[in-house]
């Protein structure tokens, strides 16, 4: 089965399209979700297709569950992320003051490795 995402989808009009991932646009009418489902753009979906005069049309939709990120799963709380940044600023405060005397700080890849690693967390 083909599968898309709903470009448009008007409830009180009763129709909307999909954007396949084979770059076909789908007219999807509302008789073709199940009962009790609200789609709204952007939503992953798999659908059957039927040929009509006004072109191609999904039949029988359903939603695909969006799978939840290992690494938006795993992140820390932002409550265990303030004493990390206050420490993170004093070591770039020491190693900007150690750069204003023309030296570069020591330890600068594991500064490199912090601030990645805070960017991973932050990205997640």
């Amino acid at each position: 089965m083909p599968t898309g995402r709903v470009k448009f989808f008007d409830e009180k009009k009763g129709f909307g399209f999909i954007a396949g991932d084979d770059g076909a646009e789908v007219y999807l009418p509302a008789s073709a979700l199940p009962i009790g489902t609200k789609v709204r753009p952007g939503m992953h979906v798999e659908y059957g297709v039927a040929d009509t005069r006004r072109g191609p049309q999904a039949l029988s939709v359903s939603v695909i569950a969006k799978i939840e990120s290992l690494a938006k799963k795993n992140r820390r709380k932002p409550e265990a992320m303030v004493p990390i940044i206050e420490d993170l600023i004093k070591i770039l405060d020491s190693a900007s003051t150690q750069l204003r005397r023309g030296h570069y700080p020591d330890g600068g890849h594991r500064i490199a490795a912090a601030l990645r690693t805070l960017a991973d967390d932050f990205d997640a």
